[in-house]
């Protein structure tokens, strides 16, 4: 079965990050609650985003739905997006192969390569969206409309990601 938000492409790509991270955290985005205006670690992203790939052009927007980081042009589109460390990583991982999928679905690029830039690790991953890697994101868009459509979901147990979460304050204070 294919949900209303897959048929469309109406999740943003924070969403399908906060999927990965939290579901509390990705409850209350969705509904127009947002603490990240408010976050140190946010803004330490940001810095990181308009300091590292100079050259790069930055900043693809499409449709208010996804943004990445930059984009290259070649043979291949490449889609980039930059991350801070590799905590993360599966977040990051959906997060770029959402964009690769709704490049393909809503706008036709078919020729199209993501990578995450991990820049203080100098590391850098490539993703491809290969059919099986399509069928597992089909799974997960499915799941964020279902978290997002049912009631608040109470916290989780308290983790180790909370205490750099911009939603910290708001779960457990």
């Amino acid at each position: 079965m294919i949900s209303d938000a897959e048929k469309k492409l109406l999740i943003r790509g924070t969403q399908v990050n906060y999927y990965f991270v939290c579901r509390t955290k990705l409850w209350l985005f969705s509904h127009h609650i947002q603490m990240e205006h408010e976050s140190d670690i946010v803004e330490l992203g940001k810095l990181l985003h308009d300091e590292t790939y100079k050259r790069e052009e930055k900043s693809l927007i499409l449709d208010d739905l996804i943004s990445a980081d930059f984009v290259r042009k070649g043979k291949l589109l490449e889609v980039h997006e930059v991350k801070k460390s590799d905590k993360i990583e599966e977040a990051h991982f959906f997060q770029l192969l959402y964009y690769l999928y709704y490049l393909k679905k809503e706008k036709g690029i078919e020729e199209i390569r993501g990578f995450i830039d991990y820049p203080k690790l100098r590391k850098k991953k490539e993703i491809r969206l290969t059919p099986d890697n399509e069928k597992r994101l089909k799974k997960v868009l499915e799941d964020i409309d279902t978290v997002v459509r049912g009631d608040f979901p109470r916290p989780q147990k308290k983790s180790r990601i909370c205490r750099s979460c911009a939603y910290l304050e708001f779960c457990w204070a």
